[in-house]
């Protein structure tokens, strides 16, 4: 009998696996180096690694990079975009804005489909969805001719106005299907039916691109664990924070975009949760970025104004994410005025830091953390090995620059590696009207636990939690999400003249949408929760904001006082004698799948047994090199009390505790650091 829930994330450096053992409850953990070039042999080769078959598993569940790096590495697949005549340089107008507006040089980058693949028909529907032009059969069937002799694999579909009446767009859906059998074809009224041509257009052309690539890659990984004797369902983690099948993988390819990303914000939300606090801001610092989310009472953000490059939005509901390249293999460099940076390149997984003697030789994060004594010249419980001596040579080459000795250089590549950090942790937090001092810092990742206490102090964050296995606490997030998809519409129209039954109907058609998709992804109709919101602005207004609304709906007065909070707090301002109108209707349908339960531990052992040495440590704030006990993590009992500095070794990550600060071991063996100073 199948016994073990195994959940992969597949990290730019690291494929990090999690295992639980429903019979016991027991947890192990283990990573293995990515293969950005095959995903799958990560994934086949971290099963092998935890030492478990696939007639062993009961449930696989993984997030993946699949998506994210086919968009940022531009491997895509030829592909066509159709739509009303007119508007075939939409992708390249797009809002017309720069993400850098000072910087006249820096382009955006370009249209993932070039103009020349970019077609178009004779159609015209009205902003009420009347027909004024029916799309011709015959052109569509001459173009069909012309897309299959250029050999295209993939063709997006967006006319104008089709939100509100998609007959056109499934007219040539049709005929393009018998034209040209087997292209992945999608059409935006079925991906995201909403106003406003951009946003919806490059949530088509994103999901179009995509299509082929995640259909290959989620066919060759079932075939591969099916070898292995494991039969069950793929679950492949999505922006929005749930799972989908590999059934439903292929016809919404876009929202696998930021896959991975989203996992380590779940196991935030869990652990936070776990640990009693429901304002919590998450910090996933890896081998080559980091990912910042944030929990506000108890929710995570979500956000519908997201992208993977600047200029090209995916309309999917996500969940909010703020990306840096700030990991343990970000380079540091001086740039031609003489400032020391730290990022955004990266060595990545190859060449790798100096340290790990795979051919990199600029100095690293990971370096200068090496050369300060804060990590091992042994990891992952001595499978891996780093050299000192090639860290400090690459240090050195940024000591020689500043006339900095050897713990200079590497405390200033920190320092800055830290400061960018800070700066992404305020633009999430301050400049969206919370306050840190609120929250607490939920640091994972491989590297995270190793600076999270430095960035706490510096924006008075009162408390860290280091989850009992932060380097692979993202993969431990595949296994703690539910079923879910997004079903929205447009719907304009002032609340004061919107009567409660209108909005009952338009609600129950979209929940009949959302309720058919978990039942593809055989969800029993028991395990489905389907919950509803309105997108609200104050007529006028640009930006809108979630509410959540009951299901029946009483009245829409509650919804209108928590639109009314939210925009105080969100905008610092409110108006009750302001218009508010509704702009949109969202469905979330989530079905509910097992999760595990972690169990509470018991005090064992002495936290004197738990020493496993002591090694100099530099701390600036202590004056330079201090002797520091390290201690093996597993044997350090719950309930003990740590004073600073002292370091934690483990196998997926090492945790600092700088002077001046106290770590209490909590039952679930998560540390709570607190800053006494």
């Amino acid at each position: 009998m199948s016994t073990y829930r195994v959940a992969i994330d597949v990290g730019g450096t690291f494929t990090d696996v999690f295992v639980f053992n429903e019979k016991t409850g027991d947890i192990s953990v283990t990573k293995t180096s990515s293969t950005p070039s095959n995903p799958e042999v990560g994934i086949l080769d971290g099963i092998d690694k935890a030492n478990i078959s696939g007639k062993d598993i009961s449930m696989f569940s993984h997030g993946t990079t699949v998506g994210t790096n086919a968009l940022i590495e531009r491997k895509l697949p030829k592909t066509a975009l159709i739509t009303t005549k007119g508007f075939r340089d939409v992708p390249e107008i797009r809002r017309g804005t720069k993400q850098d507006l000072w910087d006249a040089y820096k382009d955006v980058a370009p249209p993932y489909i070039q103009r020349r693949d970019r077609f178009e028909l004779n159609e015209r529907v009205d902003y009420a969805g009347n027909i004024l032009v029916e799309v011709e059969e015959a052109e569509i069937r001459s173009l069909a001719q012309k897309l299959k002799k250029r050999g295209v694999e993939s063709i997006a579909i967006c006319f104008m106005n089709s939100y509100i009446n998609n007959a056109n767009e499934l007219k040539t859906l049709k005929v393009l299907q018998e034209e040209i059998p087997g292209v992945y074809l999608c059409a935006s009224s079925s991906i995201l039916p909403e106003i406003f041509e951009h946003e919806r257009m490059s949530t088509t052309i994103i999901n179009a691109v995509l299509g082929p690539i995640v259909s290959t890659y989620i066919h060759s990984l079932e075939e591969k664990v099916k070898d292995k004797g494991y039969n069950g369902d793929i679950l492949v983690l999505h922006s929005g924070g749930g799972v989908m099948t590999s059934e439903t993988v292929p016809k919404y390819a876009a929202r696998l975009a930021s896959s991975g990303i989203a996992a380590g914000a779940i196991a935030s939300k869990y652990i936070a949760n776990l640990c009693g606090f429901q304002n919590a801001i998450g910090l996933d610092m890896g081998g080559t970025s980091t990912d910042i989310s944030l929990m506000y009472d108890g929710q995570l953000k979500i956000t519908k104004d997201w992208s993977i490059e600047y200029g090209y939005p995916i309309g999917f509901p996500s969940i909010e994410i703020l990306t840096i390249g700030a990991g343990g293999g970000s380079l540091a460099w001086v740039d031609e005025g003489r400032s020391l940076r730290n990022g955004p390149q990266s060595a990545g997984a190859v060449p790798g830091p100096a340290c790990y003697q795979r051919g990199g030789e600029d100095p690293t994060n990971t370096d200068a953390n090496l050369v300060l004594g804060r990590l091992s010249t042994e990891l992952l419980d001595g499978q891996m090995s780093l050299n000192k001596e090639a860290a400090l040579q690459a240090v050195r080459k940024i000591g020689a620059q500043f006339g900095y000795s050897d713990e200079e250089a590497a405390n200033a590549i920190l320092k800055v590696a830290n400061a960018n950090m800070c700066d992404a942790l305020r633009l999430i937090s301050v400049r969206k009207g919370y306050d840190p001092r609120d929250f607490a810092l939920v640091a994972f990742g491989g590297a995270g636990a190793l600076h999270s206490a430095y960035l706490a102090k510096e924006i008075d964050i009162p408390n860290v939690i280091v989850p009992a296995h932060p380097g692979v606490a993202a993969a431990m997030g595949c296994l703690l999400v539910d079923v879910r998809h997004d079903v929205s519409k447009t719907f304009v129209k002032d609340i004061q003249d919107t009567s409660v039954e209108e909005l009952e109907e338009e609600f129950q058609s979209l929940e009949m949408e959302a309720a058919n998709l978990l039942k593809q992804e055989g969800i029993a109709e028991e395990n489905m929760n389907l919950v509803r919101y309105l997108e609200m602005r104050y007529l006028g207004q640009w930006r809108t904001l979630s509410t959540p609304i009951g299901r029946p709906i009483d009245s829409l007065e509650t919804a209108l006082n928590t639109f009314h909070n939210e925009h105080e707090r969100a905008y610092a301002f409110s108006n009750k004698d302001q218009h508010v109108e509704i702009y949109g209707l969202r469905v979330e349908a989530i079905g509910a799948v097992p999760k595990p339960q972690i169990v509470k531990e018991s005090p064992n052992g002495t936290i004197e047994d738990a020493i496993k040495g002591y090694r100099d440590v530099f701390f600036e704030e202590s004056g330079g090199y201090v002797n520091t006990p390290v201690y093996d993590r597993k044997k350090v009992p719950t309930l003990s009390i740590l004073q600073g500095p002292a370091i934690l070794d483990q196998l997926d990550s090492t945790v600092v505790l700088p002077p001046g600060f106290t770590a209490e071991i909590d039952p679930y063996k998560n540390i709570i650091m607190t800053y006494t100073k």
